[in-house]
């Protein structure tokens, strides 16, 4: 009997979890950041190679969905029934389950305030203070980043039928602000992804940054964690949001054996690896462990209050889209143009819309 071929994602807010794999037949085949885990998942799957299991994510799930098993009828439905009904929701494409969600991610804002005294409150505070704030400057949480400021102003991405609606005075002001942004940032931030970020928070570096639960344990180790205290994330002038999904656990095709497989995602996806995660500052798609946690001083207690008032009232997500990441590859590449200065808010906003269009294009039936 073979080992079971995995998948999985790295970082700091993910890796505690995988300690439920110590002494289990697995072989790691994958270990790396989202963007590149998408890129060799892909390469490998569109191979018809093997992989028994893997990490996803709600919004990639869809663009995976032609290598991924249906999962309706092989998982347990009482670990379903004990998971956030919208966190199973957004697993949900073409009517199949086609992954099992592990968290909820959604953003609240740290500020070191030694460095920021008057924390803000909307982004025309953080733009005023002309304190350094953080966000990634590539793929994922540039595009991300822009998506919160784009729904601030009161715009959009996607028309109700999922076509792209990215050239507006809207999307045209949410880069303009990253462009302002950066620019009271280290010059090093058009490099940075989500862990730059957080070395640049806790080291010091910069005032504030935006931060996911499961980055709340390094956030508590940091020599900085006396000055560090979280807020609510920044409003824009229709509200404050703070772009979210679920990461999640998924079946290929390619898989040779479906009942380890099966057994593996029930492991990952159990109570045991929800209380792991917890551990770690990240909110478990298990509604009653997160609703059990308990606070480790007064500040985790604001955290996690913080947090909870964004998954009931800030959370946006995507429309389910089969080529979303060439979208958000796109998309952030063009805004890092213009944060450089190389092109202009309304030129970055073109080019989005444009590649945008060829990318659906692209997903058409002939």
């Amino acid at each position: 009997m073979s080992s079971l071929r995995a998948a999985l994602v790295g970082g700091p807010m993910y890796d505690p979890m995988y300690a439920l794999l110590e002494g289990r037949d697995v072989e790691v085949v994958v270990h790396a950041d989202h963007p590149t885990l998408n890129r060799r998942v892909a390469e490998i799957l569109s191979r018809g190679e093997r992989l028994d299991l893997i990490s996803t994510h709600a919004k990639y799930a869809p663009s995976q969905a032609r290598w991924l098993r249906p999962l309706d009828d092989l998982v347990d439905p009482a670990l379903l029934d004990a998971l956030a009904p919208r966190a199973v929701g957004l697993c949900r494409f073409g009517g199949a389950l086609l992954c099992v969600p592990r968290n909820v991610d959604v953003r609240v804002l740290w500020v070191n305030e030694e460095r920021c005294a008057t924390p803000p409150d909307t982004w025309s505070d953080v733009l005023e203070s002309r304190a350094a704030f953080a966000f990634p400057g590539r793929e994922s949480g540039l595009f991300g980043t822009f998506f919160e400021l784009v729904v601030g102003e009161g715009g959009r991405l996607f028309d109700d039928d999922g076509r792209p609606t990215m050239t507006t005075p809207e999307a045209e002001r949410a880069v303009a602000t990253l462009y302002a942004l950066a620019a009271n940032a280290p010059r090093a931030l058009v490099d940075w992804h989500y862990d730059q970020v957080d070395a640049a928070l806790l080291e010091g570096r910069v005032a504030m940054a935006a931060a996911w639960p499961g980055g709340f344990g390094a956030i508590r180790r940091s020599p900085h964690y006396a000055t560090l205290a979280p807020h609510p994330y920044p409003a824009g002038p229709f509200g404050r949001f703070t772009y979210s999904g679920a990461h999640a656990w998924a079946i290929p095709r390619t898989c040779a054996d479906p009942r380890r497989a099966l057994e593996l995602l029930h492991v990952l996806a159990g109570a045991d690896a929800a209380h792991l995660e917890l551990a770690n500052g990240g909110v478990p798609a298990h509604t009653a462990i997160f609703a059990n946690a308990v606070p480790v001083d007064a500040k985790d207690q604001r955290r996690l209050a913080l947090t909870r008032d964004a998954i009931d009232h800030q959370m946006i997500t995507y429309p389910p889209h089969a080529s979303f990441p060439d979208v958000e590859d796109a998309g952030w590449h063009a805004i890092r143009d213009a944060i450089r200065g190389a092109c202009t808010p309304a030129d970055a906003v073109r080019r989005i819309q444009r590649d945008a269009e060829e990318a659906l294009r692209a997903r058409e039936p002939a």
